[in-house]
């Protein structure tokens, strides 16, 4: 985003920039609130979910809609100077998100990005790293992060691959 979009709905604002990119990509926008009631009608149809929320409880419903649909949901996330990519996609034989973790932290737990901050360049990197990963899933070519988790230390620029199970007494 620039300066001349304060002001605008960040979804046109994207919408614009991206078709300056590339006139020929089609955008779909959802205006309202990814929630219980329009989630299964907002992800039918695509082939992969990235996930870029910033909040457990759509974190958690964007998983749960990927397990129903059979939909590879490509996770992020991003704390402070250290952010996280895997691909969930238990239909592919590989873990969802609640295998790694079942249950939301309680609230206050973790801090919120506006609480704890984030290094500015953070979201750009994973963001990208999801985008890649998306690619992958859909071209067929590399290997996606399946069943792996890529844990991302900016500060000593590490990058460390976990390798994930699926829980057999997975809730979802």
């Amino acid at each position: 985003f620039s300066t001349d979009d304060v002001g605008r709905p960040k979804l046109e604002a994207a919408k614009e920039r991206l078709q300056g990119i590339n006139p020929n990509v089609h955008i779909d926008l959802f205006a309202e609130t990814f929630n219980a009631s329009n989630a299964r009608e907002i992800a039918a149809g695509y082939d992969v979910v990235i996930d870029g929320t910033d909040n457990f409880p759509t974190r958690y419903l964007s998983n749960d809609v990927c397990v129903w649909l059979r939909i590879p949901n490509v996770y992020g996330s991003i704390l402070r100077f250290e952010g996280q990519v895997g691909v969930f996609a238990p239909h592919l034989g590989v873990p969802c998100y609640r295998c790694m973790s079942p249950v939301p932290p309680k609230p206050g737990l973790v801090p919120s990005c506006a609480e704890g901050g984030v290094l500015g360049v953070l979201p750009g990197l994973i963001g990208t790293m999801q985008a890649l990963e998306a690619i992958k899933l859909i071209t067929g070519i590399g290997e996606p992060l399946l069943g792996r988790l890529m844990h991302v230390d900016t500060l000593s620029m590490r990058f460390r691959p976990f390798k994930l199970r699926r829980d057999p007494e997975c809730p979802v």
